[in-house]
């Protein structure tokens, strides 16, 4: 009995309950949108299918980018924060355990669900269900990412037989680049307020697992409003803000030009047309 890859993504696809395996985002702050650099990557053949695993970097930090070609050239991928992906090598030594611990797969003894063994990472606003899931077809581990805030879902399902060599390109990324997430560490700028009328505006910096961000609160008697502005876009926020200044202030020094001749002509003695 073998662990088909093109047979293991066809159940993943079908009649699954967390949906198919689409791309999924880092930080639904999608990655690429922010200057990235990779630092290393590797590529395993294991079976049918290739896995790459990237580590990247951006702004926020590091992360890993495991990405799963199928036989039939669909590709599927998860990020990985490089703390989360230490959890996640743990808990791959724990399925290979498991999974040779369990002997020959029996056809006409599969789980309803097909699910042998499942585990769940939590990472801040992400969820990482494992589930080893056996089939008429063979065995795999299938890893799903969801975004508590909503977002598409996406997964990969590594064959069974290939979790330790998955685990060990793993091992040896995190030996080179340690489990410490990074990202911005500096002090952040205080907040500012101004207050326009009867109006009070209050803008504060903060940093949350998305990234740096500025609210810009708006406060009139019992009435309040807020906007936030991810750091990344501040410098097209401030472009766009100059740009209606600098326009503003043009259509007034013209206004103010013909009013000037207005007033002139009207005088006594002015000049006529």
């Amino acid at each position: 009995m073998s662990d088909s890859g093109s047979d293991i993504q066809k159940d993943y696809r079908e009649g699954d309950d967390m949906g198919g395996g689409g791309a999924g985002d880092f930080d639904s702050g999608q990655p690429g949108n922010q200057t990235e650099q990779e630092l290393a990557s590797k590529c395993l053949q294991i079976q049918s299918k290739r896995f790459y695993l990237d580590v990247k970097q951006n702004r926020r930090g590091r992360f890993i980018k495991v990405a799963e070609i199928g036989a039939d050239g669909r590709r599927s991928q998860i990020f990985l924060a490089l703390s989360t992906a230490a959890d996640f090598r743990g808990h791959l030594s724990t399925f290979s355990d498991f999974y040779s611990s369990l002997g020959p797969p029996n056809p006409e003894n599969v789980p309803e669900d097909g699910k042998l063994k499942s585990e769940c990472i939590i990472k801040e606003n992400r969820r990482y269900y494992l589930d080893l899931k056996e089939n008429a077809r063979g065995r795999f581990l299938r890893v799903s990412q969801t975004i508590t805030r909503g977002g598409p879902r996406s997964q990969i399902a590594i064959p069974a037989q290939g979790l330790v060599e998955f685990r060990d390109a793993l091992t040896d990324l995190l030996d080179e680049f340690g489990d410490s997430d990074g990202g911005f560490k500096g002090e952040l700028p205080e907040g500012r307020h101004l207050r326009v009328d009867n109006k009070n505006f209050y803008f504060d910096i903060g940093q949350n697992n998305r990234g740096i961000y500025m609210r810009m609160s708006e406060v009139k008697s019992n009435f309040r409003t807020a906007i936030t502005v991810p750091e990344k876009c501040w410098s097209r926020f401030r472009d766009i803000l100059s740009d209606y200044c600098e326009k503003m202030s043009q259509t007034a020094t013209t206004t103010a030009d013909n009013n000037t001749q207005q007033a002139q002509s009207s005088q006594p003695g002015g000049s006529q047309k």
